[in-house]
């Protein structure tokens, strides 16, 4: 029906342009706690980006009730408060025809979130542990910090007077203690390499003084001379996958024959049964705004106050979603709260929308703009 499409189109729009801004602010939020890439271990712009975007599809299914319910608010109270939703129904359409296309919307942002978070997250949260992985074990980009000395192991102290773009280091300084002993390195120019799949520091034109065990001073010149860092240095072999990373089968069936599997198969479970359950928010977000909106009496004051207590019911219902989530690491029947709360939220707010015929006050009899609108939205 035209009227339908129409009130479905005003919800539409302000429901995208919701989840852009908080889309927008997440991403500023993101790029912020991922700047330590660029700044600490020199990585480019693009890695930082890159990392960025793939957290995105995670974010987003987390934010989207959110939108959900803000885009529903703000609507729904100018679509009730300029008449049109009193038109609708004055006009015969019945309560569950004006509610449809909320909850039309609200059914497709739920089988959105689900497809995030089922598998577009898994995949982009993959994608990103990959490149995390790969900027880690870059062990160049966080060695050295020009102009500084720097710590990256015990027993390991490194300056170098300037760091080239492709990674060459400039008044090389290194101080190393090791098994009673301690030797001083200085160089004119280094580089790391890696041989035989171990981190080598390559320095060039320069001298080591080596105090042993003993108290003996050792001297000596070199052109050349490799440092093994491994000792120092010791790097993940394997990428290893956070809870948040897998599949859903592989949080609802993990595999205990792995002892870490075994040792967190409660969290993977509630992260699964999570990842099912939240999406039902969507729809819990919509019935609370209608509800709030249209499951009270028609108000020329506006509807503030009820929209301003419809948002703190709103927010009880998440939090209790998480802290459930929380609770079930420790207990598995608890997963049954996370499927509760979102379904009392909506149970509860459908019983307000249902509980009254709607209202035909003198609101509906009288013809004017809203009126007028929803006829240019009829007209074939």
């Amino acid at each position: 029906m035209l009227i339908e499409r129409y009130l479905f189109r005003q919800l539409l729009i302000p429901t995208l342009l919701a989840l852009a801004a908080l889309t927008i602010v997440a991403f500023l939020s993101q790029s912020l706690s991922a700047l330590d890439l660029v700044v600490n271990q020199r990585q480019g712009v693009g890695l930082l980006l890159e990392v960025t975007l793939l957290a995105l599809p995670q974010l987003i299914s987390l934010i989207l009730p959110i939108a959900v319910f803000v885009a529903g608010a703000v609507s729904l109270n100018r679509l009730h408060g300029e008449h049109e939703i009193v038109v609708c129904f004055a006009g015969g359409m019945s309560r569950w025809r004006v509610i449809s296309p909320a909850m039309r919307l609200a059914a497709a942002a739920t089988l959105a979130s689900l497809a995030l978070g089922l598998w577009v997250g898994p995949l982009a949260s993959q994608a990103m542990r990959a490149a995390l992985f790969k900027a880690q074990a870059d062990v160049a980009a966080s060695f050295v910090q020009a102009g500084q000395f720097s710590q990256p192991a015990s027993g390991l102290t490194v300056f170098a007077q300037g760091v080239s773009p492709e990674g060459e280091f400039s008044n090389l300084f290194v101080h190393q203690q090791r098994d009673g002993a301690s030797t001083t390195f200085n160089a004119q120019s280094g580089r790391i390499a890696e041989r035989d799949d171990k981190p080598l520091l390559v320095m060039r034109h320069g001298s080591s003084q080596e105090l042993n065990a003993e108290g003996v001073l050792n001297f000596l010149s070199f052109d050349e001379y490799a440092l093994d860092l491994s000792p120092f240095l010791p790097r993940q072999t394997a990428m290893r996958l956070k809870t948040s990373d897998r599949y859903l089968h592989e949080l609802l069936f993990p595999d205990l024959s792995q002892d870490i599997e075994r040792r967190y198969r409660l969290k993977m479970l509630a992260e699964g049964h999570s990842r099912i359950a939240s999406p039902l928010y969507n729809i819990a977000m919509m019935a609370i705004v209608l509800a709030a909106v249209i499951g009270g009496p028609f108000s020329r004051m506006g509807y503030a106050r009820r929209i301003g207590t419809a948002g703190a019911a709103a927010a009880a219902a998440r939090l209790l979603g998480f802290a459930a989530q929380a609770l079930a690491i420790h207990e598995a029947w608890l997963n049954v709260l996370q499927y509760a709360f979102p379904l009392i939220a909506a149970g509860l707010s459908f019983a307000v929308l249902f509980r009254r015929p709607p209202a035909r006050g003198c609101g509906a009899a009288r013809p004017g703009p809203a009126s007028s609108s929803l006829a240019m939205a009829a007209r074939p």
